[in-house]
């Protein structure tokens, strides 16, 4: 499935519109990528459950994302028993096996190569055969030309009520990623001009 090209209405999640908003008000001040002190997102205590932070080792095939930060939700998701000390200072293709990595590194290098934020939704069942969407919305912060940092936000829901978190993109067949979605957000980018003003809840478009 190749990666669409969309401005920022694609990403549906609310607070990953709003970590969005905070990435291109960050993006406005320096190029060609914004660097990670920048990014103030609002409201952001709450979120950390359901995020990840990582610093991007090497480049090209070889690179690498060594986990600077572990959401529990996230690593619940993946069925990680790690204890909270032992969750960060890992590389993500080791947390994840090679099965599952091989799933998602895709959108990780794409996020690197456009120097964009990369978002994508999936659905996959969880252990009760409950459809649930899952949405990972990847920025990416450096001080040169090169991507340094990515912070990604993982959200999951579901039109049926409440579902079973725990290692709901696990090995297991119900829990093949399904994916309807892959886009590199990079349309209708409009730099905030100075002087100019925006509201945390304004999301910046031509």
């Amino acid at each position: 499935m190749e990666f669409e090209s969309a401005d920022p209405s694609a990403v549906r999640s609310i607070k990953q519109r709003e970590f969005l908003n905070a990435w291109l008000r960050a993006a406005a001040k320096h190029r060609p990528l914004p660097i990670v002190d920048d990014f103030r997102p609002n409201r952001v205590g709450g979120e950390f459950a359901d995020m990840m932070g990582y610093d991007v080792i090497g480049q090209g095939d070889t690179v690498r994302f060594l986990i600077t930060q572990a959401g529990a939700t996230v690593t619940a998701t993946y069925g990680s028993e790690h204890p909270p000390a032992e969750r960060t200072n890992r590389y993500l293709d080791d947390v994840l096996g090679p099965e599952r990595y091989a799933r998602v590194i895709a959108l990780y290098r794409a996020c690197l190569q456009h120097k964009r934020p990369a978002y994508s939704i999936s659905t996959v069942q969880d252990a009760d055969n409950k459809d649930v969407t899952y949405e990972r919305l990847l920025l990416p912060f450096g001080r040169g030309d090169a991507v340094e940092q990515i912070v990604g936000s993982y959200k999951s829901i579901s039109i049926e009520g409440g579902f079973k978190i725990n290692n709901l993109m696990g090995l297991r067949p119900k829990a093949v990623p399904v994916i309807l979605v892959r886009a590199i957000i990079d349309r209708d980018f409009v730099p905030r001009q100075p002087g100019r003003q925006l509201s945390d809840d304004v999301v910046e478009l031509g």
